[in-house]
């Protein structure tokens, strides 16, 4: 199956080099699992007196009867009369004429096949597929016929879903017999799957609806399962391969804050995690964990209580964060938690000064500073520890793997890994992307979180939104206004934050009302200096773009005002909205739109409106965008799925991954005689394709 495509019946060097390039196609076993992504039903045929004007596609069988080249102003066309015993058809091309007009035969019996339409009271087809009916009979024939995927430099050069399709019918007639199953007995007989050859013919050459889908469902299983199987071996491995240092006390520094300095009650969400987290950390197996949770589930004070068994057992801990706003949150939050303790927190960023810096670099390797919080800045070289036990990445995604690769050369031992993420995933997505990770899920609010009320407003409406801002500022509350650009787009019609900004500043005049202004474009001081004000309270309202999209903690901020918010993605509005509602009081986001709305952005602002629970919308966002799109470039690659799709298939995904893990479960290392196959694909794929980075 590794015979490169040239060998195959009807491929020239230039035709296998064009499909090498334009799908990948490079080996007999490429282009076997190059599926159909439809299939046109083409199990009846139509007399020439049942056709009907609808533009349906049909097939008939019949002869040409008159061939004329008619001709144009450039060039000429092939027009042709196609007759059955019970009327006619007119056939017409309008390239290849010359070529066509030597091939054709007349008083020939063909099976022609096309979409019918009518043109000056006839019924026509244009560049009809026709192939003598001989041919027909003797080739691989199927009542569905498959429409490969193509592009645009196949079709102009010549290689049209009929020429995909003979080279498959060469493939199978070469290759028959020599396809070996690659899942076991036992999975085969209590799954009733079909076998491997059955499924792959079928696949390609399906005589009904019922071959169709039992080839499909056998060959979706197939895929995620070995996808499965890879992640979560990796999972498995990586617990006896990659030892850390082993958490076995809850000592004084977790005890006493828990009992004296934790001012509320941990939700049953937070305890569940928690435990899974000291379970991990008590095995002396580098835990690498994701943590999920919902904007304003808790997530911070888990992290917290983490990092205190870690000082428990004399080690020290990091937490690094995306951005310097974020980070700096993180380090105002932490510090406010422990102000009654002895444990000494640091923040480094980028704008750190060389002479803090030089003290933090100090306490980090004599170990007197316990816990460092701060940015990529943690990553560099010179930033060593004594003795780093735990790292904490938050909102992971936007780490590259080299990025948290890093964190592995601080020790000789790498540290205990959690990386945690404000944007909930999927549960099918999480499986896939993920699946090498042990999950946990923070999926209860804090008791007394009002539920953030949503409402969607048009421009029209934008003296009552200012009616209301000015009714909540009047109560002591603060509003955040998003916008989605910073300077003004001439392409674009969208509220920019200048022009919004003076706007503000007309209805809400200063000295009555103070007003921040935070965007992505301001030196770091600048931003610090706004975000401060708005934090201690001495601007009621803060004009930003999306830099306050995570981090930000402000629990008297009480409505979140998105302008242009058709503009932005649905985890983007989910991560804003969760600005608000961090207090006790009522919260409100106002979602400000035009009337110009495609059906996404409706659905989007819809959906908004309708729930504040973050795995629904995620799950929303995935039907719109799809998983690569959702997971961003880095971690897409591991969803080029060749037949299964994660949102449609996701049931297919879960029984995969229970067999997965059953397999394993008995037999990790694929030793058993029944697990023969298994182990030999398994070891194919993984030279192929490899498994992806162990970090993460």
């Amino acid at each position: 199956m590794h015979t490169p495509i040239i060998y195959l019946k009807g491929v020239s060097t230039s035709r296998a080099e064009l499909l090498k390039k334009e799908l990948g196609l490079k080996t007999y076993s490429d282009l076997i699992n190059f599926f159909p992504n439809r299939y046109i039903d083409r199990s009846r045929f139509f007399k020439t007196n049942e056709l009907h004007a609808n533009n349906s596609e049909v097939q008939i069988i019949g002869q040409i009867t008159a061939l004329n080249s008619v001709k144009q102003k450039r060039g000429s066309r092939l027009v042709a009369k196609f007759s059955d015993e019970f009327g006619s058809v007119e056939l017409v091309w309008f390239q290849g004429a010359k070529w066509l007009v030597d091939k054709l035969k007349l008083k020939t019996t063909y099976v022609l096949f096309g979409k019918i339409t009518v043109f000056n009271g006839k019924f026509t087809i244009t560049h009809p597929e026709l192939e003598l009916l001989s041919d027909y009979k003797k080739s691989l024939r199927t009542a569905m016929q498959p429409v490969y995927p193509s592009t645009e430099l196949l079709g102009k050069k010549g290689v049209s879903n009929r020429v995909i399709f003979k080279m498959m019918q060469s493939l199978f007639l070469e290759v028959k017999g020599r396809l070996t199953e690659t899942l076991s007995d036992e999975i085969l007989e209590q799954l009733h799957l079909v076998s491997k050859n059955k499924a792959l013919f079928n696949i390609h050459f399906p005589q009904s609806q019922d071959d169709l889908s039992k080839a499909q469902f056998r060959l979706k299983f197939e895929e995620f399962y070995y996808i499965q199987l890879q992640l979560i071996r990796k999972n498995m491995l990586h617990k006896t391969k990659f030892k850390s240092f082993k958490f076995e006390k809850v000592g004084a520094y977790f005890n006493n804050f828990y009992k004296n300095n934790l001012a509320f009650e941990l939700t049953n969400a937070q305890k569940r995690v928690l435990k899974e987290i000291r379970n991990d950390l008590n095995t002396g197996a580098q835990m690498n964990r994701l943590l999920q949770g919902d904007v304003g589930s808790g997530k911070t004070i888990v992290a917290l209580l983490s990092m205190l068994i870690a000082l428990d057992n004399d080690f020290q801990t990091a937490l690094i964060a995306p951005t310097t706003i974020l980070a700096s949150q993180h380090y105002i939050s932490f510090t406010e938690l422990l102000k009654d303790t002895n444990i000494k927190v640091a923040l480094l960023t980028g704008s750190v000064k060389t002479k803090v810096r030089r003290i933090i670099h100090e306490d980090l390797e004599n170990g007197e500073l316990h816990i460092l919080i701060g940015t990529h800045a943690i990553l560099e070289d010179k930033v060593k520890f004594k003795n780093l036990g735990l790292a904490i990445i938050d909102e992971q995604h936007r780490f590259g793997v080299a990025q948290r690769a890093k964190m592995w050369l601080k020790n000789d031992l790498p540290p205990h890994i959690l990386v945690m993420t404000a944007t909930p995933i999927p549960r099918t997505l999480a499986m896939s992307v993920y699946g090498d990770l042990d999950i946990s899920v923070i999926d209860e609010l804090p008791p007394g979180r009002k539920e953030i009320q949503t409402v969607h407003r048009y421009d029209k409406n934008r003296l009552a939104v200012f009616k209301f801002l000015k009714d909540e500022i009047a109560k002591g509350r603060q509003i955040y206004i998003v916008y989605p650009l910073i300077q003004e787009s001439e392409a674009m019609d969208y509220k920019d934050l200048m022009d919004g900004y003076e706007s503000i500043s007309r209805d809400f005049p200063r000295p009555e009302y103070q007003i921040s202004i935070v965007h992505g474009k301001m030196k770091p001081e600048a931003k610090a200096f706004e975000m401060e004000r708005f934090v201690k309270g001495e601007t009621q309202i803060m004009v930003a773009t999306t830099v306050i999209e995570v981090g930000v903690n402000i629990p008297n901020a009480s409505v979140m005002v998105i302008e242009s918010a058709e503009r932005f993605g649905l985890s983007q509005l989910h991560q804003l909205r969760g600005r608000v509602g961090r207090g006790a009081k009522q919260s409100y986001c106002i979602l400000m739109s035009s009337f110009k709305l495609s059906a996404d952005a409706k659905l989007r602002l819809k959906t908004m409106v309708e729930t504040n629970d973050g795995f629904k919308i995620a799950e929303v966002d995935l039907k719109l965008r799809g998983p690569g799109n959702l997971m961003g470039t880095q971690q897409s690659g591991v969803l080029n799925l060749k037949i299964g799709d994660v949102i449609v298939d996701s049931e297919i995904l879960k029984l995969a991954r229970e067999y997965a893990k059953k397999t394993l479960k008995n037999d990790m290392n694929l030793e058993r005689q029944g697990n023969s196959r298994i182990k030999k694909t398994y070891l194919q794929i993984s030279r192929n394709h490899g498994v992806w980075s162990n970090i993460s």
